[in-house]
């Protein structure tokens, strides 16, 4: 039971979302006017926030694998005094 945070699969279904917001837009330019042309210019600045967001979780991502392989011992520890922290907490909880 591996769950990884994949930044890239997040950028490809957000991306899928704009495409999809993009094709019911067109669909329905006809009756949407003014507001149609104001969400399509919407849309396109959404799609460059979403590139420029895509490239930087993927940087981060980079950088974080690097982290990890440089020093596999420190990772181990943060993971698992992180894991204690919420260990703690969640007993509190109980």
């Amino acid at each position: 039971m591996t769950d990884v945070f994949n930044g890239g699969k997040l950028a490809e279904e957000l991306r899928a979302l704009v495409n999809d917001a993009e094709a019911l837009l067109r669909s329905s330019a006809e009756t949407a006017g003014a507001a149609g042309e104001q969400a399509e210019a919407t849309l396109t600045e959404l799609r460059t926030r979403l590139t420029a967001l895509e490239k930087q979780v993927k940087a981060r991502a980079g950088d974080v694998d690097d982290y990890v392989h440089d020093n596999p011992w420190a990772a181990v520890a943060v993971a698992g005094g992180v894991a204690l922290l919420i260990g703690l907490i969640m007993g509190r909880r109980g």
